[in-house]
């Protein structure tokens, strides 16, 4: 068992608690900068696009046998050009209190949490394939017609699926005729994080 995998482990119990406290005062420092919706997009993409794509980033932020100093060194050679001051900073803290392993907690509560505020609405969309930026516009739109309220898109990758997407909001499977409508606007890969990070992530795991 990894590292990594040891520290998930662990965090069973307490992440939550944890993940909701950094959370908030996450949020807190980014509402009062003015940049709460960048940060947040910021720490979305930190976890679901460059710790899942680099394993060994993420099992060094989550390794107890990294330590503080070099943990910020990774920081701020991969992130520091990437990401907003706030949120380096923030990961800076994390780093000093060994909890950089809970990251994946904290985007969580960060992300509920943020949305609650703004009265949000999540809609979880299921695609055959990665949607588009220009779809997911589309989407987000239609969806926000369609219920009166601003919509805020959750997506997950089903290989499985034959075509079209499953969209659900809360207990809610929209009907053939949203679904139908939605369908057409059709598919396509999404581009994914900004490749210079990605340069950068790809770099670390050879260095690893």
């Amino acid at each position: 068992m990894s590292e990594a995998d040891k520290h998930e482990t662990v965090l069973d119990t307490g992440a939550e608690q944890l993940g909701k406290t950094y959370a908030q005062a996450l949020i807190a420092a980014a509402k009062n900068a003015g940049v709460a919706d960048e940060v947040i997009d910021q720490l979305n993409q930190l976890v679901d696009e460059a710790l899942a794509k680099c394993p060994s980033l993420q099992a060094a932020f989550a390794s107890p046998r990294v330590d503080e100093a070099e943990k910020i060194r990774v920081i701020d050679r991969l992130l520091g050009d990437e990401f907003h001051p706030i949120l380096i900073k923030f990961l800076k803290v994390m780093a000093s209190r060994e909890r950089l392993g809970y990251l994946h907690a904290v985007r969580l509560a960060a992300e509920s949490i943020y949305d609650e505020m703004l009265g949000r609405v999540i809609a979880t969309v299921r695609t055959a394939v990665p949607l588009t930026d220009d779809l997911r516009s589309q989407i987000s739109a239609d969806l926000s017609r369609f219920t009166s309220k601003e919509v805020k898109l959750r997506e997950a990758v089903d290989e499985g699926l034959i075509g079209g997407m499953i969209v659900r909001i809360g207990d809610q499977v929209f009907d053939s005729s949203v679904a139908n409508q939605l369908d057409k606007l059709g598919r396509k890969a999404r581009t994914g994080f900004s490749s210079h990070l990605s340069s950068k992530l790809s770099q670390f795991s050879l260095e690893s």
